[in-house]
């Protein structure tokens, strides 16, 4: 079964309620901020925070739907897809900033409680609630077809929870005056941003080490490419990501005597394309395992090898070497 080696999507789909959502979420992240300081309130302040991690994965997933699209070029063979990650860690470390700077202000006000306009605080938060209701009836329809859509509709769902405990921080304030509640509130919304920050950046920062990708199990892939039928064995196998989504993978098979390489080739491709939705695959094929002295490059009459890795675009006289990209 051979593949599309165009992966690129023929449209752009949901891209109109990312942009929508994206507005509303930045329109009242404005509003939330200079709501903060207009009432006083630390907790709208913190849930600015939040808000504001919704809208970098919305920024990060219209990124991944346009990037999708941008071809790769001679300076960037593997397209721009790293900016996704990129424009993640400056974003998370922004976020850890505004959230340390959030824990920090909750201390003095328990040292220190001050008037909160609570009724103000309760609009400001209401506001908010029926914008992010807004932005979940947006992206809910893609939210079961895209993962990075169903990230955005997660951050937003989560924050409409942080709406809520605001405005009912505000009537706590109104009802009972006991001023507390709101670094209570400002710190359990903090204590919720800053892991799911971390996450973010945990996931960005292995994406440029070209760590192995998220859900994927070496081991697993290992044991299936070794099990088929033809395979002697693997050596050099790395598994990594593009971006966020798209994994990559190289290896060296050693094969058994008398397998025709080019139809095994495209047998392990789709198996691991079927299995793994891994795409990306270049496979170098041997005849015999080169031991030891992979590590080690030799002179060859008719090769010039790097770190003895010769990915060519097809076999050469003795029909050793393949690269597959689906």
């Amino acid at each position: 079964m051979s593949h599309d080696h165009n992966h690129l999507p023929s449209e752009i789909r949901h891209e109109k309620p990312l942009w929508w959502a994206l507005g509303l979420t930045t329109s009242y992240l404005i509003v939330e901020v200079v709501g903060a300081f207009w009432t006083n309130s630390l907790a709208l302040l913190s849930d600015a925070a939040h808000m504001a991690t919704d809208a970098i994965g919305l920024v990060i997933a219209l990124t991944a739907v346009r990037l999708s699209r941008r071809p790769p070029d001679a300076r960037r063979t593997y397209g721009y897809a790293r900016l996704e990650a990129l424009g993640a860690v400056v974003n998370g470390l922004l976020l850890f900033g505004v959230g340390l700077y959030i824990l920090w202000e909750a201390i003095d006000r328990f040292r220190e409680p001050q008037a909160i306009a609570s009724t103000g605080m309760m609009w400001v938060a209401a506001f908010g609630l029926v914008v992010n209701l807004i932005a979940m009836r947006l992206l809910s329809a893609g939210s079961g077809e895209s993962l990075n859509i169903k990230g955005a509709y997660l951050e937003v769902w989560s924050d409409m929870l942080g709406s809520v405990a605001v405005i009912a921080g505000g009537l706590i304030i109104h009802f009972t005056g006991w001023t507390l509640v709101d670094p209570i509130l400002a710190v359990l919304i903090g204590l919720w941003v800053i892991p799911r920050t971390w996450v973010l950046l945990r996931d960005a920062i292995n994406v440029l080490l070209e760590g192995v990708p998220k859900g994927v199990v070496l081991g697993d892939i290992e044991q299936a490419l070794r099990s088929h039928d033809g395979v002697a064995g693997i050596h050099d196998l790395h598994v990594w990501a593009l971006a966020s989504s798209t994994p990559a993978l190289t290896a060296h098979v050693v094969i058994t005597d008398g397998r025709e390489q080019d139809n095994l080739r495209r047998q392990l491709a789709d198996l691991l394309h079927e299995r793994f939705a891994i795409d990306h695959v270049t496979l170098q094929m041997e005849i015999d395992h080169c031991g030891d002295d992979c590590a080690v490059p030799k002179p060859q009459a008719d090769h010039d090898h790097d770190h003895d890795h010769d990915h060519d675009h097809g076999p050469d006289a003795q029909g050793h070497h393949g690269h597959v990209h689906r």
